[in-house]
C-alpha cells in the first residue's frame, strides 16, 4: 500500500467515526427508517440521471445494495434509535470484519487460517460480554439488532468482492458505490410504512425549519456527502486496488474515533467491562482479518479484488 492509500485509509476511518455521532443527530427528529430510506433516495435520484453505469453484474449491485444499504442500515438506524450508544455501535459494527471472513469461507469456501478461527474467536466472546452487559441494563436487543447490522454488511461485502472480480471492464468504484444507493429507498421505504406509519416520515419533514430538524438535516448532510460518497467512494477505490489484509485492519480505527467522539461530544462512558471488551474485540477483528496472501497475479483494473471491510 502506498503511502497516499494509507492517509486516504486513515481519512476514511476518521469520517466513519464521525459518521455516528451524524447518524445519531438524525435519528434525533427524523424516523430511523425513513432517515436510512431518505439518505439513500438523495443519492440514488441525481445517480440514476448523471452517473455512468459502473459496468457491474446487475445481480451483485442488488446484493450489496440490499446487504450493504438496506439491511446494514435499517438495522442500524433502528438499533441507535431505541437505545444502542453511539460509540459502542461504532465498536459492534466491527463485527462484519469476521462475519465476512466466515461468509467467505461458507459460501465462497475461502480458507480460514488458524490465526483467523482464533480471532473470530475472540471478536465473539468480547461480543458476547458486550452483549452480557447490555442485558444487565435491559438493552439487549439492540445490541442483537447491531450485530445482525454487521451480518447484513458482511453479506453485502461477498457481493461487493464478487462485483468487481466478474466484471468484464474497468470498474470505478466511485460509480459502484453511487448506484448501489438506488436499490435501498424503495424496500427501506417499505419497511418505514410498515413500522413508522405512512406520515411519521413527513411529518418530521415538515418541522425540519426547528432547531432540532436542523440539526439532524446537518447529520443527513454530513452522512450522504462525506459519510457515502466520500468515505465509501474512497474504501471501495482502495478495496479495488490493495489485498484485503492490507485495507482491513485499518477500520479498527472507526471504533477509536467513535467512541473518542461519543465520549466528546454526547458524554457517554462504557463500563470498565465494556472497555475491556471493547479490547478483546478489537484484537479479535485485528486477527480474524488476517488471512494467507494468495499467489501473485497480474492485476487488471477490471478484475481487481475487493477486500472484506468493517467499521
Amino acid at each position: 500500500m502506498s503511502q497516499r492509500d494509507r492517509l486516504l485509509a486513515v481519512s476514511v476511518a476518521v469520517m466513519w467515526g464521525v459518521n455516528f455521532l451524524a447518524v445519531h443527530a438524525t435519528i434525533q427528529h427524523f424516523p430511523p427508517l425513513f432517515a436510512a430510506a431518505l439518505r439513500f433516495a438523495v443519492l440514488a435520484i441525481p445517480t440514476i440521471l448523471f452517473v455512468p453505469w459502473p459496468g457491474v453484474k446487475v445481480r451483485w449491485l442488488i446484493g450489496f445494495g440490499l446487504g450493504f444499504g438496506t439491511g446494514h442500515f435499517a438495522l442500524l438506524f433502528v438499533a441507535m434509535h431505541i437505545g444502542m450508544p453511539t460509540g459502542l455501535a461504532s465498536l459492534v459494527l466491527q463485527s462484519s470484519a469476521p462475519f465476512t471472513v466466515l461468509l467467505g469461507a461458507v459460501l465462497l469456501r475461502e480458507r480460514i487460517t488458524p490465526i483467523a478461527a482464533s480471532g473470530i474467536g475472540l471478536a465473539v466472546l468480547g461480543m458476547s460480554i458486550i452483549g452480557w452487559q447490555r442485558a444487565e441494563h435491559a438493552a439487549l436487543l439492540p445490541m442483537i439488532l447491531t450485530v445482525l447490522a454487521a451480518l447484513s454488511w458482511a453479506s453485502g461485502n461477498l457481493c461487493n468482492r464478487n462485483a468487481f472480480a466478474e466484471a468484464t471492464g474497468p470498474v470505478n468504484p466511485l460509480h459502484f458505490t453511487l448506484w448501489m444507493s438506488v436499490v435501498p429507498p424503495l424496500p427501506m421505504y417499505a419497511l418505514s410504512l410498515a413500522f413508522e406509519g405512512p406520515s411519521a416520515g413527513w411529518e418530521a419533514l415538515a418541522g425540519v425549519g426547528s432547531p432540532e430538524g436542523l440539526v439532524s438535516l446537518g447529520g443527513l448532510v454530513y452522512i450522504v456527502l462525506i459519510g457515502t460518497v466520500a468515505g465509501s467512494g474512497l474504501w471501495s477505490t482502495l478495496m479495488s486496488r490493495n489485498p484485503a489484509g492490507v485495507v482491513a485492519p485499518f477500520s479498527l480505527m472507526v471504533p477509536v474515533v467513535g467512541m473518542t467522539a461519543a465520549f466528546l461530544v454526547l458524554g457517554e462512558r462504557p463500563t470498565a467491562i465494556e472497555v475491556a471488551a471493547a479490547g478483546i474485540v478489537i484484537i479479535g477483528v485485528l486477527l480474524g482479518s488476517m488471512s494467507r496472501p494468495r499467489p501473485a497475479r497480474v492485476p487488471t483494473e477490471a478484475h481487481a479484488e475487493c477486500a472484506p471491510v468493517g467499521r
